[in-house]
Formats: C-alpha cells, structure tokens, sequence
C-alpha cells in the first residue's frame, strides 16, 4: 500500500506516538537527546517533545513523537514497545488515538524543515534551488521625495521573491513565490541595522518561496527500487517524467487521470515497481 509524504505539518495519529514509563532520573533535556537518537533510526523526525508526570502519577517523564512517515511509526513503535531502549525499565509505545475532529487546514513546513525533507528522500545533491526573480518593492525613495508622509505610516523594506525547485533525477521544477515586509523605525534605523534588516528581509521572502515551492510537491512511497516523478496539468491528468532503478532496467513515459481509481493503480502496479514517486499533484486518498 502507497503511503502519501507532504510537505506540511504531520498531524496524523498514525504518525504520532506516544512514549510513557520513562525514568525520573535524567533531565528532560536528556530524555530528549535520547530519545531522539533511539527513534531517529527509524525514519525522519518533525519532532521530539517531552513533558513532566502530571502530579497525580508517580514521578516521570512521558514523551510525544511525530515521524513524517506513518510507516516508520508502525516499525518504531513495534521495536521499541515493552523494551528497556536507555534505561533500566521497559517504557511502553503506542500509536496516537484517532479522533473524529474537524479536519484543519494543513500547515505548510517553513523552509529548513522542507530542505531536511528533501534532503532525507532525495539526497543533498538530489534538488536545488534557482531564484528566478528577486524585486525590491520597499518604494523607500519615493516616499522620501514625497513633501507630506502620514503621521502614523512607518516606512518598510518589502521584498518579492520567485524561484523553483528543481528535482534533475526525475525532470521537475517546482515554482514558489514569497513575499516579506519588515517596518522600519526612523528614529533608531543606522546604516548598519538598515542593510541588517534589508538582508534579513531579503532571506525570508526567499525562505517563504521555498516553502511555497515544495508544498507544490508529494511524495508517494510505494515498495522497491524504481523512482517516479509525475506532474498534473491543467486536466488534472497526470505524466510520468522519469522512471528508473538501481538497475537502470526500467525507464518510461505514461499517463493516466487518477492514481487513486483501482484502474489507475493496477496498470501502475504492472507497469512499475516503485519505491518513490514524486508527484506535483494532491488527492486525499489511496484505497
């Protein structure tokens, strides 16, 4: 069964657990580091986060930790349930509660969490970054030249950047595009703090651009050793880029208009054995 990666916040309780029974002897801080080099090994982390018993309970740390992957989860949680891990007792693992909740709006990563994504599923060398256009829209001068400036609007140094993600192994560009303003005070504004903030300003307009780029983007883990890139148009019908393995024994060109029809999935599952699909496309379900 394929399993979805996006480039969002995970919020799944299949991806989510929950880690109780840990030992009151090591800092929280402690817990953390090893909790995360034990659960690291299982597949990336969003994050690690640990809290103090209530008061009621004995005392005792427990810990919520989210995989961006629901597979790496499952195997976590199975390897690591009723094992002792770093301390002398067992701690107990378990997958998060499902909850029958008003779904939310999926948060988008911010740019270093998206790079450590790609990094993770593509390799270091496997995308970059080409800023297509990076365009001042602060107008500082001409306010300046300007004989009467409201009293109440403060001056700002606003910056648009647009750029794609590129993937070579698999032929796709992703484009974004980021917007950053930051308002600037006269009275306490040097030379020195002005090119500060203006490079700052600068830097996060291309980080929100980034991350605009990726949310364009889902990865679909499927089993084997053959990566596939796939991109919608505007029909909604979807092409394979690029396709290829380990062996360099498979290499193709298709289409089909729903990868989540069973005949769509059948002729996929013919066609390919996959590991990796890379898609500029989203659909919410994979039965």
């Amino acid at each position: 069964m394929a399993e979805l990666v996006s480039f969002t916040v995970p919020t799944e309780s299949d991806k989510t657990l929950l880690v109780w029974e840990l030992s009151s002897g090591p800092t929280a801080e402690a817990l953390h580091h090893s909790l995360f080099a034990v659960f690291s090994q299982f597949g990336l982390l969003f994050s690690v986060r640990v809290f103090p018993n209530a008061a009621v309970a004995r005392p005792g740390f427990y810990a919520i930790i989210k995989f961006y992957s629901a597979r790496d989860a499952h195997r976590a949680q199975k390897a690591c349930d009723q094992k002792q891990l770093f301390q002398n007792s067992p701690v107990k693992v378990r997958l998060g509660t499902k909850h029958k909740a008003v779904q939310h709006q999926a948060l988008a990563l911010n740019s270093s969490q998206c790079q450590e994504l790609a990094n993770y599923y593509f390799g270091f060398n496997g995308w970059s970054k080409r800023i297509i256009k990076l365009q001042d829209l602060s107008d500082l001068e001409e306010r300046a030249n300007e004989d009467t400036v409201p009293p109440l609007q403060k001056q700002s140094l606003k910056f648009f950047c647009a750029l794609e993600v590129v993937l070579p192994s698999y032929e796709c560009r992703s484009p974004g595009a980021g917007m950053a303003e930051e308002t600037l005070d006269d009275l306490e504004e040097g030379p020195l703090s002005f090119l500060m903030k203006r490079r700052t300003t600068q830097k996060l307009a291309i980080q929100k651009a980034v991350s605009d780029a990726f949310q364009k983007l889902l990865i679909v883990i499927l089993g084997a050793s053959l990566d596939l890139c796939c991109v919608r148009d505007a029909q909604r019908k979807v092409t394979i880029r690029r396709a290829f393995s380990g062996e360099g024994g498979h290499f193709g060109l298709g289409t089909c208009t729903d990868l989540s029809m069973p005949h769509a999935r059948k002729t996929w599952h013919r066609s390919y054995t996959t590991r990796i699909l890379l898609m500029k496309m989203r659909f919410s379900t994979w039965n």
